[in-house]
């Protein structure tokens, strides 16, 4: 019997060398994986995996279930060592076509039942069709496996470390850590205790095979109990993890996309749902407001002007918040079809009426719409004002002209004096309308206040220009009926001269200060005060009631009667120098006695006293004469 090198190489592993459970516990290790591919075909399982290969048919079936591919004929119930070698070389042949580089190991070896070669070749077939596909970062198969182990396992690094295939499982914990990061739900990792090894690694075996369907390979005290785990059961058995998750990740990568389309869809539905919403509302809204619009009464100039105000309003708040909405809708509508785009979806396409252009139209529509809005607001309010100043300047220009006509009649009067008193009182009594005529003309200038009208083009006369006018015409007639009742009494006094009855009218008028022909107290005191003649009050007072006759006010006539009694007690130098005479007698100088026996008062006489120089037992009236005049 003819035997290989590589049952002739030296073992580098001094563990193995010392501890000799490693073949034992990797033979059970194969065997355990080599019948569960079989079982996917429902093919019978082998009990002695040296012993069973020796045929070369399990070994073929093997190849075809894992490779996927059929062999071809082969020899079935070999009885012959020749049949036998033939189907292993077939198969080695299989192996070798597959990439694998076989080296030291011939079908004799398999036939001959080499044990150490044949859990080389089971190893080789494991690492080919299990492991070497196995790819991380870069790296594959072994270092794939463990950088794979490594990355899954590492927020769990505070607990252990995987640097191996050996050491670093015999705590259970890596297991624990692989199964709960992909899986939280199957155990609950944190609440392990860290020191039952056995209890751990024991769990991760049931949970795995129950509820991921990674079979059991070896004994947990293959992996807990021994000197070193052999690191090709080891490898072979997380190499399971690895399938199961990865497969688990294929189809989660695939849910994911799934999902992550879903999500897209379901965004951009949303997205689109929200856009119709907002278009019909804003849609809505120009429709109710233009319908609005379109609708609308009139009823004066304060209902235009509330109106005007409301639209103002509605610049300010609504129109604003549409403005805004729109540009919202337009970049919404852009995000839809940017977020399809991202994922190579087909466009949106608005419905019917809900489209850019539809909202842009109704938009237009809004925007005209405000346009006539705005345009019948200011035109009604501007014909209302033009309508209400010409209602105020007719009024005004015909009122002038009214009391122009009275001026002009007065200006007019001629003949007797009489005729020109009734005329004048006639005249008089045309200002009477005229009065409730200007309270009308202010009710219209209120209401051009309230119409703001501030320069009314249709006249030139304001409301205190009328006032002024009816004020001045009735001041007027006043003074002329005055003054021709007056004239009329004047013409009955022939005691006075023209010029003294002119300058006496003249007077009274001037200090008739209400024109109303005749002197208050203090306008009668102010004439008085004028002609140089200073009265006490008491004296005063006496004064007014002797001239007025007891009443309140003096008339005219009284008035001249009282001027004339003023001008006879008036006397020249001459004449008071012989009113002295008259009272001295045939003295030089006056006396006491002499100025009480003229009739002068108490009061008089002492003020007299005060200014007529002494001479002899009296007084020198002539120089007192001569020093009082000028």
């Amino acid at each position: 019997m003819s035997v290989s090198k590589a049952a002739t190489e030296i073992v580098q592993d001094t563990a193995k060398i010392f501890d000799k459970s490693w073949e034992s516990i990797q033979k059970k290790t194969f065997t355990n994986w080599f019948n569960n591919q079989l079982k996917k075909k429902n093919l019978p399982p082998v009990s002695n995996l040296d012993q069973d290969l020796s045929s070369g048919e399990n070994l073929i079936q093997l190849l075809e279930i894992i490779g996927d591919e059929s062999l071809g004929r082969y020899n079935k119930n070999p009885k012959l060592r020749l049949q036998k070698i033939e189907n292993c070389n077939k198969a080695l042949e299989f192996i070798k076509k597959r990439g694998v580089h076989l080296t030291n190991i011939g079908a004799e070896d398999i036939v001959d039942v080499n044990q150490k070669l044949l859990l080389g070749l089971i190893w080789t077939i494991i690492l080919r069709f299990t492991i070497a596909d196995i790819s991380e970062e870069g790296l594959t198969a072994k270092e794939g496996l463990l950088l794979w182990c490594q990355r899954r396992t590492a927020p769990y690094s505070a607990d252990f470390t995987i640097k191996e295939f050996t050491f670093s499982w015999q705590s259970g914990l890596a297991l624990c850590a692989l199964i709960h990061r992909h899986r939280p739900d199957l155990l609950d990792y944190y609440g392990l205790d860290k020191n039952d090894k056995h209890g751990n690694t024991q769990l991760a075996f049931d949970v795995a095979e129950k509820h991921l369907g990674i079979p059991k390979l070896f004994a947990v005290e293959d992996l807990v109990d021994v000197v070193k785990p052999d690191e090709r059961s080891v490898m072979t058995y997380v190499a399971q993890y690895f399938h199961a998750f990865s497969s688990m990740d294929r189809y989660g990568v695939a849910g994911r996309r799934v999902g992550n389309i879903g999500q897209v869809l379901q965004q951009t539905w949303e997205m689109q749902n929200d856009y119709e919403r907002r278009v019909r509302a804003l849609i809505g809204h120009i429709a109710s407001i233009t319908s609005e619009w379109s609708n609308a009464q009139l009823s004066g100039l304060a209902d235009a002007r509330r109106q005007l105000k409301d639209f103002e309003n509605y610049k300010a708040t609504s129109k604003r918040s549409w403005v805004s909405e729109r540009r919202e809708l337009d970049t919404l509508l852009s995000n839809i079809q940017t977020k399809l785009k991202t994922y190579n979806l087909r466009p949106y396409t608005p419905p019917e009426g809900l489209a850019t252009e539809d909202v842009q139209s109704q938009w237009q529509h809004l925007v005209n719409a405000e346009s006539q809005r705005k345009k019948g607001l200011t035109k009604y309010i501007r014909d209302a004002k033009d309508a209400i100043a010409k209602s105020y300047a007719k009024a005004a220009n015909d009122f002038i002209g009214e009391v122009n006509q009275v001026s002009v009649s007065l200006g007019l009067l001629s003949g007797e004096l009489e005729n020109q008193l009734a005329t004048t009182k006639q005249l008089q009594q045309q200002l009477v309308p005229l009065q409730q005529q200007l309270q009308q003309i202010a009710h219209l200038n209120e209401a051009c206040n309230e119409a703001l009208i501030e320069d009314n083009e249709f006249t030139i006369y304001s409301l205190e220009d009328l006032a002024f006018e009816l004020s001045l015409i009735e001041q007027t007639l006043t003074k002329k009926v005055s003054f021709i009742e007056n004239q009329i009494i004047a013409r009955t006094k022939t005691n006075f001269t023209p010029q003294q009855l002119e300058e006496y009218s003249e007077s009274f008028r001037h200090f008739d200060k209400d024109n109303s022909n005749s002197l208050t107290r203090q306008e009668f005191k102010a004439a008085l005060a004028a002609e140089g003649t200073a009265l006490q009050d008491e004296e005063f007072e006496r004064t007014f009631l002797k001239v007025s006759q007891g009443k309140d006010e003096i008339t005219f006539e009284e008035f001249l009667e009282y001027a004339r009694s003023v001008e006879e007690d008036k006397a020249t130098p001459e004449q008071l120098l012989a009113a002295f005479q008259t009272l001295a007698g045939d003295k030089d100088f006056v006396t006491d006695k002499d100025l009480y026996q003229g009739g002068l008062s108490q009061a008089v006489v002492e003020q007299l006293k005060q200014h007529l120089p002494q001479k002899n037992d009296g007084y020198d009236f002539a120089a007192f004469v001569q020093h009082i005049f000028i």
